[in-house]
């Protein structure tokens, strides 16, 4: 059966829902996972998505980030909101769902700057704990993806010029290195297995023309368990929501599965 899972940080659900709205129609995804919804609970556009075709479950917060997890045709089943090892952690980044027998886990992982501070401390922690936990679901053996903002771009390729950004949160090596070591778990990073050497981007910042001069960044990724990494047979961003009127500066990035 033929499943199509898309991540799309949308900068602010309810700001940018139009957009949202027609790239769900375009696109036709099976399966979605938002970031940023920038949304309390009550505030979550639930009618708009249900009248879309989607089921959803969301964990919001006031004016910052909020995840969300929305399912064609289908309600997902919630199995965790949080991610777990710090029960002092008020930030919404991490919910879970089966959908159609997968068990989609969606996050937002902390931007991290100004590094060093502890806003980069929090970040490496909230890391550690996601590899701990991503470890933990690998044991069950079931098809999962983690989906979402990593805000990490694992290597040159996924950066327009490597050299502005060392020192930055989203690219310093401690960063880089805890990404590939949540990978080598036995993750599979969808986009970069099925385009190698391609220079792919999923972020283009609204300031200094970053869109027009194609100055971007890729954050966004779909990491596959072992047990759902044969079943890619397509993956790619569609950068051209990018550039539609009220755009988030993300566009979304997706995988088929067959």
């Amino acid at each position: 059966m033929l499943m199509k899972i898309a991540s799309f940080n949308v900068n602010g659900v309810n700001g940018r829902l139009s957009a949202l709205l027609r790239w769900l129609a375009e696109a036709d995804p099976d399966v979605v996972c938002l970031q940023e919804l920038k949304a309390a609970q009550e505030k979550f556009p639930i009618r708009e998505i249900n009248d879309a075709g989607y089921g959803a479950i969301w964990h919001g917060q006031k004016s910052w980030n909020g995840v969300a997890i929305l399912a064609r045709g289908t309600e997902p089943i919630e199995t965790r909101r949080g991610l777990p090892g710090n029960p002092g952690d008020s930030h919404s980044r991490y919910i879970e769902a089966a959908v159609q027998g997968v068990l989609i886990g969606c996050l937002y992982l902390p931007n991290g700057n100004p590094a060093p501070g502890a806003k980069f401390d929090y970040k490496l922690d909230w890391f550690k704990r996601l590899t701990a936990y991503a470890a933990e679901l690998l044991t069950l053996e079931v098809p999962v993806a983690l989906v979402g903002d990593y805000n990490v771009m694992p290597t040159d390729l996924d950066v327009y010029k490597p050299e502005r950004w060392r020192d930055d949160a989203l690219f310093r090596p401690e960063v880089r290195q805890a990404f590939h070591a949540l990978v080598a778990q036995g993750w599979t990073d969808a986009v970069r297995a099925l385009h190698p050497d391609e220079r792919i981007y999923t972020f283009w910042d609204y300031f200094r023309n970053a869109w027009g001069r194609n100055a971007g960044l890729r954050l966004d990724h779909v990491l596959l368990s072992p047990e759902l990494a044969p079943r890619l047979i397509a993956a790619g961003v569609d950068r051209e929501v990018r550039g539609w009127e009220k755009a988030s500066d993300h566009a979304p990035v997706w995988v088929e599965l067959g």
